[in-house]
């Protein structure tokens, strides 16, 4: 399920080219998760990386994730 979700999550990226000719990237519904590079492969690499951090803290945290495509990934506390 943790892949369809970073997939569903990849799919909903959207990428722009800067004034100074930067790719910047960022995928909207998940607030800080942005990236940017000299060219759109390695921004969208580096996104899915920054994604994966994003996914690993909040776990870490215990915090649920918003759903992405109807994929939900639900945290449940340690009793």
């Amino acid at each position: 399920m943790l892949t369809e979700y970073i997939i569903a999550a990849m799919r909903r990226a959207v990428c722009e080219q800067l004034d100074d000719g930067s790719i910047y990237c960022e995928i909207p519904v998940l607030p800080g998760v942005w990236s940017n590079a000299d060219a759109e492969g390695e921004a969208r690499a580096e996104l899915q990386d920054v994604l994966e951090a994003w996914i690993a803290l909040g776990l870490a945290r215990n915090e649920s994730l918003p759903a992405i495509d109807g994929i939900e990934i639900v945290v449940q506390g340690v009793r």
